[in-house]
Order: structure tokens, then C-alpha cells, then sequence
């Protein structure tokens, strides 16, 4: 028998227009943006904590997100997800470094990155290449990538 997903979609302005929220059985899933238009539906309480959260962190109130999420891709991308998420704020790694922590190469590494599924709550942008910012999938690119970091303090790399 298989198992019906419940899926509810929220959105949240943010300096880089409105993005919006997915979630499926009680987990984040999805952060992406620019949304396609404000939700229809009342939010549910994981949805209006996610957007909370986000509009504290874009207001400088909140470094850390506490969610449930849940990484829906192979096995790979989840072990870059979570070394991301294991980045603080305000601190930045090498596609190597994780590479290296994970005992393969960094071109897989930013494959993965750049699928990352929830960014900004999953810190993809906190990962840069060995010598300069690396992509950013995000619709703004690389500059939103930009604000990102010096939003989170972590403007004296790019200088």
C-alpha cells in the first residue's frame, strides 16, 4: 500500500522577492525561488514556524534554523546536505574541504550543492570554491549568494 503524501506550499517575502516553502509529511522539502505567487491555503503550524524563521534570519534575529526537514535525493546529496548544515553562520568551507570529509571529489561535491533542494535554510551558499565564490543556483545567482554571506558577516572573503 502506498503512502499518500500531504503537501502544502507557504510563501514568505525575502530580499530576493517571494520565495516559497514546501512541505510533505511533516518536513521541510522545498525552498525556491522566485515563488510562483502568495499560497491559497492557510498555512499549517511547520509552515508558519519556517516562514517565521526565515523572516527572523533576513532580519539579522535568527543565525540557526530549527525545522524538521527532509532531503528527498540519493544518499550522496543527503551526506553533502548534511555537511552543510553543519556549517555555522558566518563561516564558510571549500567544495574540497567537504569533498575531503567525505572521502570523494569536489566536482560531485558542487553537483550536489548546487541540487540542494532547501537553500538558505541548507547553507549551500557557505560553500565556495578554492579560489572564488563557486555557482549559486539560486534565480539571482551568484549575487545572491553575495548577500547571503554578508548578510551572515562573512563579506571580508570576498574582499
Amino acid at each position: 500500500m502506498t503512502e499518500t503524501a500531504l503537501e502544502f506550499r507557504a510563501t514568505t517575502p525575502s530580499p530576493f522577492g517571494l520565495l516559497e516553502i514546501t512541505e510533505r509529511n511533516g518536513a521541510i522539502v522545498r525552498l525556491t525561488w522566485p515563488a510562483r505567487g502568495p499560497e491559497v491555503e492557510p498555512p499549517t503550524p511547520l509552515l508558519e514556524a519556517a516562514t517565521r524563521q526565515l523572516q527572523e534570519y533576513f532580519d539579522g534575529r535568527r543565525q540557526d534554523f530549527d525545522l524538521p526537514l527532509r532531503v528527498e535525493a540519493a544518499e550522496f546529496e543527503r551526506a553533502v546536505c548534511e555537511q552543510m548544515r553543519a556549517i555555522p553562520f558566518g563561516e564558510t568551507r571549500t567544495y574540497g574541504d567537504i569533498a575531503k570529509a567525505l572521502a570523494t571529489a569536489a566536482q560531485p561535491v558542487g553537483r550536489a550543492c548546487g541540487a540542494n533542494p532547501i537553500p538558505i535554510i541548507i547553507p549551500c551558499h557557505r560553500v565556495l570554491g578554492a579560489d572564488g565564490l563557486g555557482g549559486f543556483s539560486a534565480s539571482g545567482g551568484v549575487e545572491d549568494k553575495v548577500w547571503l554571506l554578508k548578510h551572515e558577516g562573512a563579506a571580508g572573503l570576498l574582499i
